[in-house]
């Protein structure tokens, strides 16, 4: 070989050096974490929701009804360890329609095979969350769309997944509240003489 000149390499030295890399960084009989796996996490999914009609000035509840897809479960919105993501919705309201109360289902308990002596809370299957939604009395009338996020960590029964966003949106139409009614006061009776 000549100076200068760079030595061809073979097709098994070049697998042979790369599968020693590998070994470098991922060690054979690694485990991923019981936190946290590198899999695919699952996706929820979301029922659209029927046009809701609310009037100014009053809160009216919205019920988003998710599913978590079978052989998986998400933590609840009070998971039992600080090392788990609740589950939590995030809206962004139009301006002059305001996030009222926030109803979240309580979460079953259940142990799982990567966390054999801890009890946590979770959902699974279908489970729905309840919003309440409060036009103002200065909403103009007609149909606005809410937008938000549900935040959730899956899990299977060896581990769990990075936590995910769901986009959240439904139509709410705001009407005009019912005009006041003013009774006429009762005439006093006339007395005559």
């Amino acid at each position: 070989m000549r100076d200068g000149q760079a030595q061809p390499r073979n097709c098994e030295t070049g697998i042979a050096l790369l599968f020693g890399l590998l070994t470098l960084i991922v060690p054979t009989g690694a485990k991923p974490s019981a936190a946290q796996t590198l899999g695919k996490a699952p996706t929820l999914t979301m029922a659209a929701v029927p046009l809701t009609t609310t009037q100014r000035a009053q809160q009216t509840m919205v019920n988003l009804n998710f599913r978590v897809p079978p052989g998986y479960h998400i933590n609840s919105n009070t998971p039992k360890s600080e090392f788990l993501i609740p589950t939590a919705l995030k809206m962004d309201l139009p301006t002059d329609i305001i996030l009222g109360k926030i109803e979240y289902p309580p979460g079953e308990d259940a142990t799982f095979p990567f966390s054999p002596d801890e009890k946590l809370s979770v959902y699974s299957g279908d489970f729905t969350i309840a919003l309440g939604v409060h036009p103002l009395k200065s909403v103009v009338p007609g149909k606005y769309v809410m937008h938000g996020v549900l935040r959730y960590q899956a899990c299977d029964n060896a581990a769990c997944y990075p936590p995910k966003t769901l986009p959240v949106s439904f139509e709410v139409k705001v009407i005009k509240e019912p005009a006041e009614h003013h009774a006429n006061p009762a005439q006093s009776p006339h007395i005559h003489n």
